[in-house]
């Protein structure tokens, strides 16, 4: 499964990104030197957004379409499918 996603950083900034591996992702934002610089330097980081997508090329798409997106429609779009809480195991 690939999917977008919006995370909230420490600053409150917001950061676009896509994986295969949501997870794994995360924990790379928050922990790992594998972690985009953007979000390395400005952790912790929460997920507010993700969006599946039914492949490599079109989350890749979809990601570039919201990085263009201005600040208030990103984050209007992430008050409009708020996420279940999700307790990592």
């Amino acid at each position: 499964m690939f999917c977008v996603y919006i995370l909230e950083c420490a600053d409150s900034s917001l950061y676009v990104g896509s994986t295969n591996n949501l997870q794994k992702r995360l924990k790379q934002h928050n922990e790992s030197k594998q972690g985009a610089h953007y979000t390395k330097i400005r952790r912790p980081v929460v997920l507010r957004y993700q969006e599946e997508c039914s492949s490599f090329a079109t989350s890749r798409r979809r990601e570039a379409e919201l990085k263009k997106l201005p600040r208030d429609k990103k984050l209007k779009l992430i008050a409009a499918c708020p996420l279940p809480y999700f307790v990592e195991e």
